[in-house]
């Protein structure tokens, strides 16, 4: 991924205070949903680039991006301060296997994601992989603020297109917010709380369980889903988790 090319912002959209996407225009290699691109910027000399997963499926354009800006990190609060026009570099190629694409078929999909690692799996989700591979699937989305729950009428769209095979499951970890589930996804996993809301359990033999977002949360997960007998999934061995962590 060391190949660079020129994009132009051709749009920018702040959620919240220091949350955004952006959409890109630039001439990158066709990738798979689930996959991820560098984006970059010259900063005193240096090229500082970082991943970001891309939020558009496969066949739209233009590109989208999700992120946080860190206050004192040396790329986002730049690329925050864009405007339609500007330039930024993106890697030519798109990279990583956080993909359907070695996922054997089974009855329920689960999409655990916190903050902006929900970009993914819009990707993800507005294809035809997961429709095909699944009976069901569920996407789990955790927050600290009720305004962190972000991409509402995307969300529904995919609800209506695909009726009661899509549960979205929201989760607030500071606050009562209604329609929302209050706490830490993992926590919700311990109490049994989650599946329960759902009607439906992780269980090795029927499940697929994707894993994004912060660190913290996929280290507890893992352990949870490893007690109940899931295996990581590898391209060589196959499982029942799969997770991919490129920061």
């Amino acid at each position: 991924m060391s190949d660079w090319v020129k994009a132009k912002v051709t749009g920018k959209h702040a959620w919240t205070q220091g949350l955004y996407s952006m959409r890109l225009d630039g001439p990158i290699a066709d990738f798979t949903a689930g996959q991820y691109i560098k984006v970059a910027m010259d900063i005193a000399g240096d090229r500082v680039g970082r991943p970001y997963s891309l939020v558009n499926p496969p066949q739209e354009r233009p590109l989208e991006i999700y992120f946080n800006e860190v206050p004192d990190g040396p790329l986002t609060p730049r690329l925050s301060d864009l405007d339609p026009g500007d330039e930024v570099w993106l890697s030519a190629k798109a990279g990583g296997i956080f993909t359907l694409e070695t996922v054997a078929p089974t009855k329920t999909l689960w999409l655990l994601a916190t903050g902006t690692a929900l970009g993914v799996y819009l990707s993800i989700l507005r294809t035809p992989d997961p429709w095909e591979r699944f009976e069901r699937v569920v996407l789990v989305h955790g927050v600290r603020e009720a305004a962190d729950l972000t991409y509402g009428e995307m969300l529904d769209g995919i609800a209506a297109r695909q009726g009661e095979r899509f549960s979205f499951v929201p989760v607030v970890s500071r606050a009562e917010v209604p329609g929302a589930l209050r706490g830490r996804i993992t926590d919700l996993l311990t109490s049994g709380t989650l599946e329960s809301v759902l009607g439906s359990r992780i269980d090795p033999s029927d499940s697929h369980v994707m894993l994004c977002g912060n660190s913290a949360m996929i280290k507890d997960a893992k352990v949870i889903l490893e007690g109940r007998g899931l295996i990581r999934h590898k391209r060589q061995a196959p499982g029942q988790y799969t997770t991919e962590q490129y920061h």
